[in-house]
């Protein structure tokens, strides 16, 4: 959750921290436990759900299972996860909003398990049938996610991840938003280095063994731009396009990257349904 803004990047004052083994080993329990509590809502997202009512059981399952939810109480943040449906970008704030028959909502949640260790991820959700184009960007989404990943090798350079990002999701005609980004994680929630979903191969830092960050590329289906509302979270399309998110938490290991949050049951990409 809380995709860093570009606007409040932290300044480089000190090197990206490169974890050692028991680091791994927090991560993986609070990636296990994050992706969980996705699996566990994927049932519960359907036509006339509250977003309120998912937000409570994802509040509920984080807590019977010994952890704690990072959003609430974050920066001010009332809520245990961020669902942003449609044209919402990230950062929507659950409430008394019931989802409809084809909606689409992105579901971002991150827990804290013993240790101080942060798992966080995002999965995108179709709430029962949707069109096709709705179903087509969910699809480009993943895609570039999982192409930023296999981007980040030890030796490679961030930039390569979001050059991987970029070139796929503009050669699928649609436009990478700019004004987010991922972010380091481990026992603090943000921290550097800062992970652009748009840029140049060969650019930026040197991506190190024993490294934690998020990928998390926010893809539109018109233009890349933005704008944040009156509440002070909730960031949506400028021009009111259809927006689709997915987040994973990865540590650079000597050969490539571990996935901390991939679901145990495969549901990384929930089942979406067509219309017939």
């Amino acid at each position: 959750m809380y995709e860093t803004s570009l606007a409040e990047r932290p300044v480089r004052t000190h090197a990206i921290k490169v974890h050692d083994a028991e680091g791994f080993e927090g991560m993986r329990r609070a990636g296990k436990l994050a992706a969980e509590c996705l699996d566990m809502l994927v049932p519960h997202v359907v036509p006339g759900v509250l977003t309120d009512e998912l937000d409570r059981l994802a509040r509920e399952f984080i807590l019977d299972n010994g952890a704690l939810p990072a959003c609430l109480g974050y920066k001010g943040y009332t809520k245990t996860v961020c669902i942003s449906p449609n044209h919402v970008v990230c950062h929507g704030i659950p409430g008394p909003r019931a989802l409809r028959e084809g909606d689409i909502a992105n579901i971002d949640v991150t827990v804290i398990v013993e240790g101080g260790w942060h798992g966080d991820t995002s999965r995108m959700y179709g709430v029962g049938a949707v069109s096709p184009r709705s179903r087509r960007l969910v699809d480009i989404t993943f895609e570039a996610m999982n192409r930023g990943i296999a981007a980040a090798r030890p030796g490679g350079r961030f930039g390569d991840i979001g050059a991987a990002i970029q070139n796929y999701v503009e050669s699928q005609r649609a436009s990478v938003v700019r004004d987010f980004c991922g972010h380091g994680l481990g026992r603090v929630f943000h921290d550097n280095p800062n992970v652009l979903h748009f840029g140049r191969k060969g650019d930026g830092e040197t991506i190190k063994p024993g490294m934690f960050f998020t990928i998390e590329p926010m893809v539109n289906l018109g233009k890349p731009h933005v704008k944040v509302l009156s509440d002070g979270w909730t960031a949506v399309t400028r021009d009111k396009s259809l927006s689709a998110q997915f987040e994973h938490s990865v540590g650079v290991t000597e050969t490539g990257v571990e996935i901390f949050t991939l679901s145990q049951t495969g549901l990384d990409k929930p089942p979406i349904q067509g219309l017939v």
